[in-house]
C-alpha cells in the first residue's frame, strides 16, 4: 500500500480519499469508475443493463451461430477443405471441452465488452492449428517491443497471478478479435465509452426500482379535519403504510375515519419522466452498438413492412463488420503464409438472410429459368436431398438465348449450313444443349439398370449354368420370366420419368422455333415411346443372352456379356437417345403446332455417304425420307430397316431434321 499512498500524495487531486475517490484511483483498482449519474460502471456491472447485455448477447449468439468453413480457392470458385486442420475445429469442436458456437460466442463477447477478445493457438509439430483455448480478456495485453534489431514486434503478455502464470505470447500463439481502435492493435474499450449512457441507464432503474418499492409515496395526502398529536400521527401514518405499501398492497380499499379526506396530487412530471428515460436508453445503446432497435426489443418504429429490411440491415451494418474481422484474423492468425493465397475462412450468412417463403421461391424460380442454378441447388439452399437419379442436376436455359457470337458463328457452331437460317440453327443448338443435359440422366439411370442386371442373372447363373449338370434350358426360361416382369417393371420406371422430361423439353424449344405458343402435350406419346424401346431393350438382351448359352462356357459368357453391358450400354443408349428423341419429339410437336414439311439437314455426317443422300430432302411429315429397305449411298449401300422418319440414320449420325 506505501505505494498507492504516495501515488495518492503525488496525484494532483488533493480532495482525493478513501470516501470521495478520484475516478483514476477508481480505474486503478477496479479498472471501472463511477459516473456522472453516481453509478460505478466496468466490464461486470455493464453487463446488468438489459439494453446492452441484449446487444451483445444478439451479435454474439448470431455470429456463432453461423456456420464457419474452411475454403479452398479454385481457378473459379471454391470448394469446402473438410480436409484441412481447420476445418473440424472452426466448424466443430476447437478443443475438447468447447463447441465451435461456444468458443466463438465468448470470444465474441469479450471482443465486446473490454478491448479483445483472445484464443491460445495450440498447434503440432508440424505446425498445423490442433486447439484453440479461450484466454481471459482481463489477464491479456498486447504490446509492441522493441527487439535488439531496432525493430518492433507485437507480443501479447498474459499474467495470470492466481496460477502464477506469467508469459509472453508470439502473435501466431493468439487468435485476437477487436474491433475499432486508435492503434489498429487493440480495439477501444466500448464501455469505457459508452460509460456515461450505461450508468445512467443503470441510475434509472435503480429509481424506478425504489420508486415501486415505496408504493405510499405522495401520490396524494390524508386531510383530517382536528389536529392530530404525535403518537395519533405516528399509528396513522404506520397503519396506513402498512395496508398500502408496496405493488401487493397497491389496489386495496381504503377506509377513512373521522371525517379524513383523501386528496390526489398525481405523479411530479419528474417523477414520470424516468420511463422515456428508460425508452431512451434502449435506443441509446442499440446507437453505441450499431443496431437496429428491434433487435432490443425495441419495437416502437418496427412494421411488418420494414421489419424484413430492418434484419438485412443488421446483418450488412452491424453483424458483416465482426465477420470480416473474424475471417481476417483466422487468416492473418491461424493459416501459414503458403496457405493464405490457397485456404480462406468464411461464414455461410445465408440463413439471416432469408426472407419469406414466398420472396425465396421467386428468386429460386428467377436462377433456375435463367440457367444458373438446379433443382439440386435449390434443395440443398433449403435444406432438402437431392432428387433422385441426379435428375436435378439438370440445368435449364432459356429458349430464345444464345451465345454472344456473330451469326456466322452461330451458324457454324451449329452446323447448319447458311441456307437453312439463323432461326433454324438455333433450334438445333438448343435441342442440343437439351440433349446434353439429359443424356447424362439416361446414361446413369441405365448404369444402375445394367448392374441391377448382372446381380439378378449372375444368381441364376450359379443356380443353373453352374450346377452340376448345368440346365441351360431352366436357365432360359428363368431369365425370361426376370426379363418380362422385374426387369421390363424396372426399365419403364427408370425411363419414364426422364424421357417425359426430356421431350417436354424438347417439345417446347421445337415449338419456339416455329413460334407455337400452345402447350404441346405429350404425354401419351411418350408412353408409347417407352412401351416401345422397352419392349425393343428386352427382347435384345434375351437373344443376347440366349446365344451365350452355345458359347462353350455358357456361364462365362453370360458373365461377360453382363459386365460388357454394365461398361458400355450405357453410354451407347446415351449417344443414341440423345438424337433419336430430340428428332422423335421434335417432329410430334411441329405436327400440333400445323407444320405440313419437314427436310434432312446433314451435321457432321456431312462426309457420310449415307446421310448425304438425304441432305436437303424434304418430304410431308407423314412420310419417310426413307421407305424400310430402301439403299442408300453409291459405292457402299445402306439398307433401311424400317421407314426412317426422322435421324439418327445410323449409329453415330448427327443429322438433324427442321421445318421446311
Amino acid at each position: 500500500m506505501g505505494l498507492i499512498r504516495s501515488a495518492v500524495r503525488a496525484s494532483s487531486y488533493p480532495s482525493s480519499g478513501i470516501a470521495t475517490p478520484e475516478k483514476w484511483v477508481e480505474e486503478w483498482f477496479a479498472g471501472g469508475a463511477a459516473t456522472a449519474a453516481g453509478v460505478f460502471v466496468d466490464e461486470d456491472t455493464a453487463l446488468h443493463y438489459s439494453p446492452f447485455f441484449a446487444g451483445v448477447r444478439v451479435i454474439a449468439e448470431d455470429l456463432a451461430s453461423l456456420p464457419l468453413i474452411t475454403y479452398e480457392r479454385l481457378t473459379r470458385g471454391k470448394r469446402r477443405a473438410t480436409e484441412h486442420a481447420l476445418y473440424p475445429l472452426l466448424h466443430d469442436q476447437p478443443n475438447p471441452y468447447m463447441s465451435s458456437v461456444a468458443l466463438r460466442e465468448t470470444l465474441q463477447g469479450h471482443a465486446m465488452t473490454w478491448r479483445g477478445g483472445y484464443a491460445n493457438i495450440v498447434r503440432n509439430g508440424a505446425g498445423d492449428v490442433t486447439e484453440l483455448w479461450p484466454l481471459r480478456p482481463d489477464r491479456t495485453k498486447p504490446e509492441i517491443k522493441r527487439t535488439s534489431r531496432g525493430t518492433f514486434t507485437l507480443m501479447y503478455r498474459y499474467t495470470d497471478d492466481v496460477n502464477g502464470i506469467h508469459t509472453m505470447l508470439h502473435p501466431d500463439e493468439v487468435l485476437h478479435i477487436h474491433g475499432l481502435g486508435g492503434n489498429g492493435v487493440q480495439g477501444y474499450s466500448l464501455i469505457g465509452l459508452a460509460r456515461q449512457s450505461i450508468g445512467l441507464g443503470l441510475a434509472t432503474e435503480a429509481y424506478g426500482s425504489a420508486f415501486f418499492a415505496n408504493g405510499s409515496r405522495p401520490s396524494g395526502v390524508l386531510k383530517h379535519p382536528g389536529e392530530l398529536g404525535d403518537a395519533a400521527s405516528r399509528r396513522l401514518r404506520e397503519g396506513w403504510e402498512d395496508m398500502h405499501r408496496g405493488l401487493d398492497n397497491a389496489q386495496r380499499v381504503a377506509i377513512l375515519e373521522e371525517g379524513m379526506e383523501w386528496q390526489s396530487i398525481g405523479i411530479p412530471p419528474e417523477d414520470a419522466q424516468f420511463l422515456q428515460t428508460r425508452k431512451f436508453g434502449v435506443s441509446d445503446m442499440a446507437r453505441w452498438l450499431r443496431l437496429p432497435p428491434h433487435k432490443i426489443g425495441d419495437l416502437e418504429h418496427a412494421t411488418y413492412t420494414n421489419i424484413e429490411h430492418q434484419a438485412l440491415d443488421y446483418v450488412t451494418s452491424a453483424l458483416r463488420i465482426w465477420l470480416v474481422r473474424w475471417e481476417q484474423a483466422i487468416l492473418t492468425r491461424l493459416l501459414t503464409s503458403v496457405e493464405r493465397g490457397r485456404f480462406f475462412a468464411e461464414h455461410l450468412v445465408d440463413a439471416l438472410l432469408r426472407g419469406d417463403i414466398k420472396s425465396r421461391y421467386e428468386a429460386y424460380a428467377i436462377g433456375r429459368n435463367w440457367g444458373w442454378l438446379s433443382a439440386d441447388d435449390i434443395a440443398e439452399m433449403e435444406n432438402r436431398n437431392p432428387l433422385p437419379d441426379d435428375r436435378g442436376s439438370v440445368y435449364l436455359v432459356p429458349l430464345n438465348m444464345v451465345p454472344a457470337q456473330t451469326p456466322a458463328e452461330i451458324e457454324a457452331d451449329a452446323g447448319a449450313p447458311r441456307r437453312y437460317g439463323l432461326r433454324i440453327a438455333r433450334g438445333i443448338e438448343g435441342r442440343k444443349r437439351i440433349a446434353a443435359q439429359y443424356t447424362k440422366l439416361l446414361a446413369a439411370a441405365d448404369l444402375s439398370l445394367a448392374e441391377l442386371e448382372r446381380e439378378l442373372v449372375t444368381a441364376l447363373v450359379d443356380q443353373h449354368l453352374n450346377a452340376d449338370p448345368p440346365t441351360t434350358g431352366a436357365f432360359a426360361a428363368a431369365i425370361e420370366e426376370l426379363y418380362a416382369g422385374t426387369i421390363t417393371e424396372r426399365t419403364s420406371a427408370a425411363w419414364m420419368p426422364i424421357f417425359s422430361e426430356f421431350a417436354a423439353a424438347i417439345a417446347q424449344d421445337a415449338a419456339a422455333d416455329v413460334a407455337y405458343d400452345a402447350a404441346v402435350d405429350l404425354e401419351q406419346w411418350v408412353r408409347s415411346y417407352v412401351t416401345s424401346h422397352v419392349g425393343y431393350r428386352i427382347a435384345s438382351e434375351l437373344g443376347q443372352l440366349g446365344a451365350q448359352l452355345a458359347a462353350a462356357d455358357p456361364a462365362a459368357a453370360v458373365l461377360a456379356r453382363l459386365a460388357k453391358w454394365v461398361t458400355d450400354r450405357p453410354e451407347q443408349l446415351a449417344k443414341w437417345q440423345g438424337n433419336q428423341l430430340p428428332n422423335a419429339a421434335a417432329r410430334e410437336a411441329w405436327r400440333a403446332a400445323g407444320v405440313k414439311t419437314l427436310k434432312w439437314v446433314a451435321l457432321g455426317s456431312a462426309d457420310c455417304p449415307f446421310c448425304s443422300a438425304l441432305d436437303g430432302v424434304t418430304v410431308g411429315i407423314d412420310a419417310p425420307f426413307a421407305a424400310k429397305g430402301a439403299e442408300l449411298g453409291e459405292a457402299e449401300k445402306l439398307s433401311t430397316p424400317r421407314d426412317i422418319h426422322h435421324p439418327p440414320l445410323h449409329p453415330g449420325c448427327d443429322c438433324q431434321i427442321v421445318p421446311a
